[in-house]
């Protein structure tokens, strides 16, 4: 048998275990049946119970799962509209996900495949600093597909957006604690 403390008692008859388990007000918990002779402690099971949950969540909270978001442009893209995407796809990757960067081409578009293959090197260069490209241009029916990969992991995206969070609360504290706690007689104005 094993103490509370993980001190060894020694061998002690069940029904001495479970006097000593009810006299310490603890249950005796059979921790390996199939030895010789079985082992059992003395422990609060359900605080056992408690803090293996909160190991077992803990440790999901750090998990985390790479998602793979998706793009879809044209062609004959804007520039502006170009910006908007390349943001997103730097967003994305920035956050940690895989980005699938879609061009779908139309009508005689689909003769000109070296311009889509243009298009997204072009986005490769410009996200090169979030990630990389995992798998370059192919074509896929009347789309081309490329996928950029992220240079950081998601865990590891997560855990700076977490540190970014704190540090900006903990900047709006400081600047609340600071402001001076004037009232003025404005507010209390005399009832007619």
């Amino acid at each position: 048998m094993v103490g509370p403390a993980g001190e060894q008692v020694g061998e002690v008859r069940v029904e001495d275990a479970l006097r000593l388990a009810q006299e310490a007000d603890l249950d005796l918990v059979e921790v390996a049946p199939g030895a010789n002779p079985p082992v059992a402690r003395l422990m609060d099971y359900g605080k056992y119970k408690y803090e293996a949950n909160l190991k077992a969540r803990e440790s999901r909270k750090n998990q985390a799962n790479t998602v793979q978001k998706e793009i879809r442009m044209g062609l004959k893209i804007d520039t502006h509209d170009y910006d908007t995407k390349r943001r997103n796809v730097e967003k994305f990757l920035d956050g940690g996900d895989k980005v699938k960067v879609i061009i779908r081409f139309r009508g005689r578009e689909q003769a000109r495949p070296e311009r889509g293959v243009k298009l997204l090197q072009r986005m490769a260069e410009d996200v090169a600093e979030f990630g990389f490209v995992e798998s370059h241009p192919r074509q896929d029916g009347r789309n081309m597909v490329m996928v950029f990969g992220p240079h950081k992991k998601k865990a590891q995206a997560m855990a700076e957006a977490r540190k970014r969070k704190t540090d900006a609360e903990k900047a709006a504290a400081r600047v609340e604690s600071a402001k001076p706690s004037t009232e003025t007689g404005a507010e209390t104005g005399s009832e007619s």
